[in-house]
C-alpha cells in the first residue's frame, strides 16, 4: 500500500540544505493533492510553520519527522485500548451504511470472511431491499464466505429485515451481525427515518445494538468521500469508517482528512477486490508507509 505521498516535496528540496517557505508551500499543495482536504492541510501547515519559525535552521529529516507525527496525532482518537470489535458483546451488531457503488456491499463479505477466519459465527442482514440484485449480490458473498443470511423479498420493508436478523443472531447464539442497508442519499429524511427505524427495530431485537453504524467510503472518490460523510452524519450518528481502494492510490491524505474532521475511526481498511483484501486499520503502520523512504525514491 503505497501512495508516494510526499514523491513532489522530495524534489522541491534537491539541493536545499535547510527548509524554506517555498518547501512549505510546495508541501502544502503536495497534501491538497492527496485528498486530505483544504481545512485539515491548514492545520498541518500553521503547526509546520510555527515550528520552522522556532527552528530556523530545520533540515528536511527534522521537518518530515515533525510532519509524521502530526498526522499520526490527528489519527490518535485516543481509542488504542478499545477493541476494533468487541466480541464480548454478543451479537456485535454493525449496521453498514454508504452510497451505491462504494464497495459496501462487498466489504460487508470481506468483514463477514475476515470475522468468520477469527473464529466467530456471523450472520448478515439483506436489508437493502430496494436495490435491484441487491439482495442477489449479498447473498453470494455469504456464500463465499460460508456464513448464514437473512434475507426476504425485494421490495420489503428493511426494518424487518434487521429485525429478523438481529433475532436470528440471538437465537443461533452468533456472534456478529452484519446488516446491509440500502445506498442511497436524493433524499435526507427518507435515508433518516429509515436508518432510525432500522436502528429502533435493532435496539427491540436485542437492547443495546446496534453497537456500530459503519460507514463506508471509496477513497479513490477524494473530496466525494467527505460530501458523502456529512450527508450519512446528518441523518445518523456515525461511529467507525471502512475505507475502500486504497491499493495503490495516491489519494491516502484522504483517510487523515476524514478521521480529522469527522472525529470518527477508520476501522477498516479494503486494499484490492479479493475476499481477503481487507484489514483492521493499524494507525501506526499506515502512518509509516506514508513516510516510506523508498516511496520517495520513485
Amino acid at each position: 500500500m503505497a501512495f508516494n505521498f510526499f514523491q513532489k516535496i522530495s524534489r522541491a528540496v534537491v539541493g536545499k540544505s535547510r527548509v524554506d517557505d517555498s518547501i512549505l508551500d510546495n508541501m502544502e499543495e503536495a497534501l491538497i493533492e492527496t485528498d486530505m482536504g483544504v481545512d485539515t492541510t491548514l492545520k498541518i501547515i500553521d503547526n509546520l510553520e510555527e515550528r520552522v519559525a522556532k527552528d530556523k535552521y530545520m533540515d528536511f529529516d527534522e521537518l518530515m519527522g515533525f510532519l509524521h507525527d502530526e498526522i499520526d496525532s490527528l489519527l490518535d482518537l485516543g481509542l488504542d485500548d478499545v477493541p476494533v470489535v468487541d466480541f464480548s458483546k454478543k451479537p456485535y451488531v454493525i449496521l453498514v451504511v454508504g452510497v451505491n457503488g462504494v464497495g459496501k456491499t462487498t466489504t460487508i463479505g470481506k468483514l463477514a470472511y475476515l470475522f468468520k477466519k477469527q473464529g466467530k459465527k456471523v450472520i448478515l442482514g439483506a436489508a437493502d431491499t430496494f436495490r435491484a440484485a441487491a439482495v442477489d449480490q449479498i447473498s453470494i458473498w455469504a456464500e463465499r464466505a460460508g456464513v448464514d443470511i437473512v434475507k426476504q423479498k425485494m421490495g420489503s420493508d428493511p426494518a424487518s429485515v434487521a429485525f429478523d436478523t438481529v433475532k436470528a443472531a440471538v437465537s443461533r447464539d452468533a456472534d456478529v451481525v452484519l446488516i446491509d442497508t440500502a445506498g442511497r442519499l436524493h433524499n435526507r429524511i427518507d435515508l433518516m427515518n429509515e436508518l432510525t427505524k432500522i436502528r429502533n427495530v435493532c435496539s427491540k431485537a436485542c437492547p443495546g445494538t446496534p453497537n456500530d453504524v459503519l460507514l463506508v467510503l471509496d477513497a479513490s472518490t477524494g473530496q466525494n468521500a467527505f460530501q458523502q460523510a456529512k450527508e450519512f452524519a446528518r441523518a445518523t450518528d456515525i461511529s467507525a469508517l471502512a475505507v475502500t481502494k486504497l491499493d495503490g492510490t495516491a489519494k491516502g491524505g484522504v483517510v487523515v482528512g476524514l478521521v480529522d474532521q469527522f472525529k470518527v475511526p477508520v476501522k477498516f481498511i479494503g486494499t484490492g477486490e479479493g475476499i481477503e483484501d481487507l484489514s483492521y486499520f493499524d494507525r501506526k503502520k499506515f502512518v509509516d508507509t506514508l513516510f516510506n523512504p523508498e516511496d520517495l525514491k520513485k
